[in-house]
């Protein structure tokens, strides 16, 4: 059987399963929202029961939620909720933590150095560049503006 580009995507678009998008919108919703009550309920726990400034409370509530997300990668645990959650789990800072973990994790049998650490960034690493970048470009534009 011989077919064009056409007719292979109107094969493929009629035999491919439909997504349930209301479904996915709303556990990418809950899950999302989850992570960050858990967030604010780490800040207020760092600020008002121990004591930390704004800033110090922000700062652990960070490393807490990706020390949870690494766990969670390692463990397996972080892709199965990812599966059903979407972007639920990936735009909050657990994302960032499982895209810079799981690169890491597969490569490990390389070994630390040509392994782990030459593959650690493969996901993030255009986030951060592209973010540095951005941030830089953004700081000379306000700073040029700013001599005017």
């Amino acid at each position: 059987m011989k077919m064009n580009k056409d007719t292979y995507a109107r094969f493929a678009d009629a035999h491919a399963p439909r997504s349930p998008i209301v479904k996915d919108c709303l556990w990418a919703f809950f899950v999302g929202g989850s992570i960050c009550t858990v967030g604010q309920i780490l800040h207020d726990v760092f600020q008002n029961l121990c004591s930390f400034s704004e800033q110090t409370a922000g700062t652990l509530t960070s490393i807490s939620l990706i020390l949870v997300a690494v766990i969670l990668t390692a463990l397996g645990v972080f892709d199965n909720i990812a599966k059903h959650a979407g972007a639920g789990t990936l735009v909050p800072i657990t994302g960032f933590a499982n895209a810079v973990v799981s690169p890491a994790i597969d490569s490990r049998a390389e070994g630390l150095v040509l392994g782990v650490g030459a593959k650690i960034f493969t996901v993030a690493g255009p986030v951060l560049l592209y973010g540095t970048l951005a941030g830089a470009i953004y700081g000379v534009i306000d700073w040029l503006v700013g001599m005017f």
